[in-house]
């Protein structure tokens, strides 16, 4: 037993030791799991910094494409060569795709704000929502961990004149758990670059002869941002299988849009800022009695979206371009039961509801008469989700698991989406384990695929899918000292009715089913684990994943040439590595990321620099030492991003920020607490 305050070599170095017996260590698969693809994040990876958001964990710690427009700019995620709509985001069981666009900004969610998160590919994903053609990913938030008090205070300060400010407290007594959490950050984001889409001057050699080009080192412009989330979480355990759970999270968030580096216009001259503001409350209920497990929700969103366009028009006047408005106004509820048969069987059912009131409007559209007119649409439509399933492990080795699901939106039904799933132990002594799973999936248009004006299409149809698994998972541990496992996943994936902006004859773009999408390929996993000694441990994982995605639709016209062509930004290949090693408070990362080339044409030409975006790799390296006082612990920690000083661009004409470094340091006081 220690005593109450020790410092950090004693606890480092036990006083004496005991040789004990080796124990064997035996788990069992989770039912829950049958045949499921899916890849967890602990909370040591999610707390990794308080400056990452969700966007930066995914890209370091998935096979997923994260395409961003930079640090504080629009981040979304696809799955297996889909779109950002196809991908379903939850928080506490709660929907986070916005009813207007269907997708979710991974930019907004501060990674420090989540306590675990699970990525769900392809079939695995009807057992969490519907629609999610691609996957999806589950975010929820828990009670703390020790009793007592807790404070802790982070700040962070780096490059481009970057301030992040974490500050939580925490207070649990078994029963009661209370935890308050505030992120800030504040950035000028005007990191340099070389503008590789402007000609500044010519090269030739000693012989007159051209060479080359001459680009201008240019400033990220306007790209200035200043985000406050604060998330309050109440959690009670009445002791008689009773719990209950308050989490409440608000957004105020300001960010400047970074002019495009094919843009020449002075920043002074123009002003381009986009502004949110959200709340978002969940409510929960479990209870637990024997082999009945109940849990209901209840929860509210409210988001105001701003977006203003104003340029000088001489004389110290400005003209006010665009001033969109949007409000979302989201009521949820849901009830889910799940029931055991003994050991081999579970039986489950739930339904989900989201009713979303959405007005969307630009009070600045020009009329014929000169005038100005406000433009949009003030809409409600209700969501409902039903699912049951029914789980069976006929032998020890052997499970079999079936869910029906049906979605329900305005005033239409999807067809029925079923999914199966197989799993089977091929050999205990590595836990290989062989899966496979079938499912037909479908994704409603969104509200401004409807309604949006101009352009709206209320004749949009239904996406519809289907999707094929199959993969093998390892897993070894050598007594504590080596474990390591791996993952090997092959898909096959036809989505038609794929809904696509397309521009028409009066000059705007509207959406169309048009396109009939075939997505395959490849998923890899691997982590290992070594100790060496008291003190040292080293961990390494990595993924990789080869998506083709196909355009197989019809052609829009006589000049298409996206038959048979790669989707738009999404690469064939990526891949991500990260290694850690420990020694006692010492801990050294380094995490490495590579994307495929990136067409930005359906075509896939490659004619000209507009056409493609160039593969790249990113490296990220950080180094942490921690102090333990009587009275207090302590970090430091410095990061270097993209450590290699590469030039790239994740998305057409936004260049991204080259080799950058952050600082932080973290004081957590000691109150005495102990672990539960």
């Amino acid at each position: 037993m220690l005593l109450p305050f020790v410092t950090a070599a004693q606890e480092e170095r036990p006083a004496w030791s005991l040789d004990i017996d080796s124990v064997e260590v035996v788990t069992e698969r989770h039912i829950k799991d049958i045949g499921v693809q899916k890849s967890e994040m602990d909370t040591t990876v999610l707390h990794q910094n308080i400056s990452l958001s969700m966007a930066d964990v995914l890209t370091h710690n998935s096979s997923l494409f994260i395409k961003s427009y930079g640090r504080a700019t629009l981040s979304t995620a696809s799955f297996r060569g889909t779109s950002a709509s196809h991908t379903q985001v939850t928080w506490n069981g709660m929907n986070l795709n916005s009813p207007m666009l269907g997708m979710t900004d991974f930019s907004m969610i501060p990674a420090y704000f989540i306590d675990r998160a699970t990525l769900y590919y392809g079939t695995s994903s009807v057992s969490v929502s519907g629609g999610g053609l691609g996957g999806a990913v589950a975010l929820s938030t828990g009670p703390v961990s020790e009793h007592g008090f807790g404070l802790q205070f982070v700040q962070g300060v780096g490059s481009f004149s970057t301030f992040d400010d974490y500050l939580r407290f925490t207070y649990s007594d078994g029963r009661w758990s209370v935890s308050t959490r505030v992120v800030y950050s504040d950035s000028k984001n005007n990191f340099k670059y070389t503008n590789y889409r402007r000609k500044t001057g010519l090269v030739f050699d000693d012989t007159g002869a051209l060479t080359g080009f001459e680009y201008p080192v240019e400033r990220n412009k306007c790209g200035d941002f200043h985000d406050l989330h604060l998330l309050q979480e109440l959690y009670y355990d009445a002791g008689n299988g009773h719990r209950f759970g308050l989490a409440a999270w608000y957004v105020d968030s300001d960010r400047g849009v970074p002019m495009l580096n094919v843009d020449y216009r002075d920043d002074a001259d123009y002003s381009n800022r986009q502004r949110e503001n959200t709340f978002r409350g969940v409510m929960s209920w479990s209870m637990i009695r024997g082999s009945l497990k109940l849990g209901a929700r209840a929860g509210y969103i409210y988001t105001y979206l701003g977006y203003d366009y104003s340029r000088q028009i001489g004389g110290g006047e400005w003209a006010q371009m665009t001033r969109s408005r949007s409000y979302v106004n989201t009521v949820y509820g849901a009830f889910d039961a799940e029931y055991y048969i003994g050991r081999k069987w579970l039986f489950t059912a739930g339904i989900t509801a989201h009713q979303n009131f959405v007005v969307s409007k630009d009070r600045n559209i020009i009329r014929q008469d000169g005038n100005s007119a406000i433009v949009g649409y003030d809409k409600a439509r209700i969501e409902l989700s039903g699912h049951v399933s029914a789980k069976w492990l006929p032998t020890e080795r052997l499970g079999i698991s079936v869910t029906l699901r049906d979605d329900f939106y305005g005033t239409e039904f999807t067809p029925v989406i079923p999914a199966a799933f197989l799993d089977f132990v091929a050999s205990k002594r590595g836990n290989v384990v062989l899966k496979a799973s079938i499912s037909r999936n479908y994704r409603y248009p969104t509200l401004n695929d409807l309604y949006f004006l101009p352009g709206g299409n209320d004749t949009l149809r239904v996406e519809r899918g289907f999707t094929y698994d199959g993969g093998v998972s390892f897993r070894v541990d050598g007594n504590g000292r080596l474990s390591f496992g791996g993952e090997v996943t092959a898909y096959d994936s036809y989505i038609n009715d794929w809904i696509c902006w397309l521009p028409t004859a009066k000059g705007f773009w509207s959406p169309v089913n048009i396109r009939k999408v075939h997505s395959y390929g490849v998923e890899l996993k691997a982590d290992a684990t070594a100790r060496f000694g008291r003190d040292w441990r080293l961990a390494i994982k990595g993924s990789y994943a080869w998506t083709p995605s196909i355009n197989l639709g019809d052609p829009v016209n006589w000049a298409d040439e996206s038959i048979g062509k790669q989707l738009v930004y999404v690469p064939r290949n990526s891949a991500a590595v990260t290694g850690r090693l420990d020694w006692r408070s010492w801990s050294l990362a380094y995490e490495w990321t590579y994307y495929d080339k990136r067409y930005t044409t359906s075509s896939n030409e490659t004619a000209t620099r507009f056409d493609e975006l160039g593969e790249y790799f990113m490296s990220d390296v950080w180094i942490e030492k921690r102090f333990a006082f009587r009275w207090a612990d302590l970090s430091v920690k410095g990061v270097i991003r993209n450590l290699f000083n590469e030039e790239y661009e994740s998305v057409l004409a936004r260049p991204m920020p080259r080799m950058n470094f952050e600082f932080f340091v973290g004081i957590k006081p000691k109150f005495q607490s102990r672990k539960k």
